[in-house]
């Protein structure tokens, strides 16, 4: 598949890196030539120094046999002609990077796709997708719903308290048990668990269950005592905070700390429909947060544009006795140490938006893909082609490749958690857990093979 990116910012180059692992055909295009440099030894990909707008750089870019060009500079409007040029000179599928939110109404769609743009993503708006389901629990790191929680992927951090602990997962994950085990991030090692593997103390470990098992999980994991999250501060007026403000749930109470006294007042306007405290002030001021109730308070999220700051609030919240954190790091160099400094929940926008853009590149029908960032693994979901190879034979018989791991699938609306004995229908959306380097070999198990 041949690929063009226009911008060679955060978005840009950690899809390049994406690409690369696949050996896809991908060229890198921006204006500045120190963005560039060092990639190409980087990354198995093409740089290109050139604007993304110009129609002589696109056609040497090879833009008139893209298969996809995507527009990820720092601005919308540039995105989008650099799309609508693409799409003119013959690329296939296009998708632009924006900052206005009024774009992604479904009414605009159709529109957009006259102008030759196929996908529009804005970040922050899925950044605060993932914020806010991470804050309807406080006692996961992360979750992932799959048909609007027709099956549910959580990411929990396993203390002293958990039930299941030291354990071969054979006993744990039967396959009359309501949940699997599909990923564990020990250490800096990521496993794809088999039978024989066990959870440990200060494991991250992946569940997949259905919707009405979660209090199961939580009780397993010993979890019970977490208190729900009711009251939240943010720390950081930006995009993000404002998507987060509007898709709360209605029982939770936000407040919003914003430096910046003109950013306050645009907040004020920009959130008047919705019932959110917007404060002026510096939200590590210990003052400040004990007069706005961090004792009373379970959730601290902190989306400043600076990770170390975001770092550093949300252990201090931890200190006062919050329970729940949640950290911007928008600097991948930082994320492991975030991670191993017991930060809680971590959001990279970037990753995100690139996850979003990877699986537009896949041969295979998938509808969802979504990097683990602190496990180095993905999960993807693929629905399965009529005559595909893996409705030919039981899971257990197809030969999966080592480190990929089948949690569930979705036939009908309904989440059936996956066994051995499992056979997999034309149609089913299923639910696959690999390290990153095996996503694309599974794309030839979902696509109609008469001659298996």
């Amino acid at each position: 598949m041949k690929i063009v990116i226009g911008g060679a910012g955060a978005v840009g180059t950690h899809l390049s890196k994406l690409l690369s692992k696949d050996h896809q055909d991908c060229v890198l295009v921006d204006d500045y030539v120190e963005r560039l440099a060092g990639l190409e030894s980087r990354y198995d990909i093409m740089t290109l120094h050139g604007s993304p707008t110009s129609i002589q750089t696109l056609k040497e870019a090879g833009v008139e046999d893209a298969d996809l060009f995507v527009g990820v500079t720092t601005d919308e409007s540039r995105n989008m002609t650099a799309c609508m040029i693409a799409h003119a000179l013959g690329a296939k599928k296009t998708v632009a990077r924006i900052d206005n939110i009024e774009y992604l109404a479904p009414a605009q769609l159709s529109f957009f796709e006259q102008m030759g743009i196929n996908s529009l993503i804005y970040p922050e708006a899925l950044a605060a997708i993932d914020i806010t389901n991470g804050l309807k629990m406080s006692w996961v790191r992360q979750r992932w719903d799959v048909h609007g929680g027709a099956l549910v992927m959580l990411g929990i951090k396993l203390r002293e308290t958990c039930e299941v602990l030291n354990q071969p997962l054979r006993e744990l994950c039967g396959p009359d048990d309501p949940y699997h085990v599909v990923a564990i991030k020990r250490g800096n090692d990521t496993l794809i668990p088999s039978g024989n593997d066990e959870l440990r103390i200060n494991d991250i470990a992946y569940f997949m269950t259905t919707r009405e098992y979660i209090p199961y999980i939580r009780k397993i994991s010993g979890k019970e005592h977490y208190a729900d999250v009711k009251n939240v501060i943010i720390m950081g007026g930006g995009k993000t905070s404002v998507r987060v403000a509007k898709t709360a749930p209605d029982y939770m109470n936000l407040k919003i700390i914003e430096a910046n006294e003109s950013r306050c007042e645009q907040l004020n306007e920009q959130l008047n429909d919705v019932d959110t405290m917007v404060i002026h002030g510096d939200g590590r001021d210990l003052g400040l947060l004990q007069e706005e109730g961090i004792q009373n308070t379970q959730a601290f999220v902190a989306l400043t544009g600076n990770a170390e700051t975001n770092i550093l609030a949300c252990l201090t919240a931890k200190r006062l006795g919050v329970r729940k954190t949640v950290a911007m790091v928008e600097n991948l160099d930082y994320v492991e140490m975030a991670e191993s400094l017991d930060i809680g929940t971590i959001i990279n926008k970037k990753t995100l938006a690139a996850d979003h853009i990877y699986q537009m590149m896949l041969d295979a029908d998938v509808s969802n893909v979504r990097s683990l960032m602190m496990v180095d693994s993905d999960v993807a979901e693929f629905v399965a082609a009529e005559d595909s190879k893996v409705t030919k034979k039981a899971v257990k018989d197809l030969g999966l490749p080592f480190g990929v791991t089948i949690g569930g699938l979705v036939r009908n609306d309904v989440g059936i958690l996956v066994n051995g004995n499992t056979r997999i229908m034309a149609g089913d959306s299923v639910m696959v857990f690999c390290h990153e380097q095996n996503l694309k070999k599974l794309e030839k198990y979902f696509k109609t093979d008469t001659l298996w």
